[in-house]
């Protein structure tokens, strides 16, 4: 039997109490490792809500901070303290966004600049803040999208963001490669999240005659694939893109 062993090992997973990143850390927590997540406090309480949760659920194991990842010196402290907490930082996933859906003919510059800076400016800031610190065989994973690939109808802002992570991957994994650092993309299609499910429902069922396996992903699908690229079993993958979306291709 093989198995996925992370003791000892200290992940952080941005935005990583709902949706993607909550399955995430959720998983590598049960394979071992320690994990620190962040969240957005927004003026409605409902981040830092979902934070209280997650630090029940997480225990020791788990540090739950309120950290922008917009902002570069909120993000600096958030990795000391995982560093003060744990001693470590071996994994590193780039999860955190957000949507703001329109055509672009009526997208405003501020729909336009709030993507484009929390989806693809942060995960350089993040990535540039945290990769002094994670140990030699670390991973970083960048969430990436199917949009960013197909380009969805009024999406311009979120699909350019996630393309954009797709080529800092590529360029960050040649960069880290020296410290053997692995750096990979995870491209998801449509996922039963809190996302997946503000889709229309004519649009769905548009979109379920375009995947093969005639459904959408579960979080936790998502989450092993990411729990793959943590492990040993990935020490020969980096600057890769993988795509798990049940062979949807437009």
């Amino acid at each position: 039997m093989i198995a996925i062993d992370l003791s000892g090992k200290v992940a952080v997973v941005t935005g990583g109490v709902q949706g993607l990143g909550k399955a995430t850390a959720t998983m590598l927590l049960q394979a071992g490792a320690q994990v620190a997540v962040n969240y957005f406090d927004d003026a409605a309480g409902v981040g830092r809500q979902r934070a209280e949760e997650t630090a029940a659920e997480f225990g020791d194991a788990g540090l739950i901070m309120a950290a922008d990842v917009r902002h570069r010196e909120e993000m600096k402290a958030f990795f000391e303290a995982t560093k003060a907490k744990f001693g470590r930082l071996d994994f590193l996933v780039n999860n955190a966004a957000i949507l703001r859906d329109r055509t672009i003919k009526k997208m405003s510059d501020e729909e336009w600049e709030a993507v484009i800076e929390t989806n693809l400016s942060s995960v350089f800031r993040v990535s540039q803040t945290a990769s002094p610190l994670l140990e030699k065989g670390g991973r970083i994973i960048n969430m990436a999208s199917i949009s960013g690939v197909l380009g969805f109808y009024g999406q311009a802002n979120y699909a350019s963001a996630k393309a954009g992570v797709i080529a800092f991957t590529k360029v960050l994994s040649r960069e880290l490669a020296s410290r053997r650092i692995n750096v990979n993309a995870v491209a998801p299609g449509v996922v039963l999240t809190e996302m997946g499910a503000s889709i229309p429902d004519s649009a769905r069922e548009q979109m379920l005659t375009q995947i093969p396996l005639k459904r959408f992903g579960e979080p936790e699908e998502i989450a092993s694939v990411i729990l793959y690229l943590c492990s040993d079993l990935s020490s020969y993958v980096t600057g890769q893109t993988l795509h798990v979306n049940g062979g949807w291709w437009g």
